[in-house]
């Protein structure tokens, strides 16, 4: 199952939306939104930017350097073994 958002109460009043993967774990969570509409527009935006923004590489390692490969989302076990399962010599593989 994909992931998906949760639109939650805020503290201190408003919306927040909660990313979760889809196994139900956190992934991320927004900053507070006023209203409902500016929650959902808040979801909007994070789905563009995450399918066309770069990953800057902020931590003391990375220097701001900018992290051009595709990069490729992890499977759940069950999904890895499934796409191992279906993968050419898959069973040579297995066998030796």
């Amino acid at each position: 199952m994909a992931g998906f958002f949760e639109l939650v109460d805020a503290p201190d009043g408003g919306y927040r939306i909660r990313m979760m993967d889809g196994s139900g774990n956190l992934m991320a969570i927004s900053v507070t939104f006023p209203t409902k509409r500016a929650a959902a527009a808040g979801v909007a935006l994070a789905r563009e930017i995450a399918g066309t923004g770069l990953i800057r590489d902020k931590s003391r390692a990375g220097a701001g350097s900018v992290i051009r490969e595709r990069v490729r989302p992890v499977n759940t076990p069950k999904e890895e073994a499934a796409r191992l399962k279906k993968a050419p010599g898959a069973r040579r593989a297995a066998v030796s």
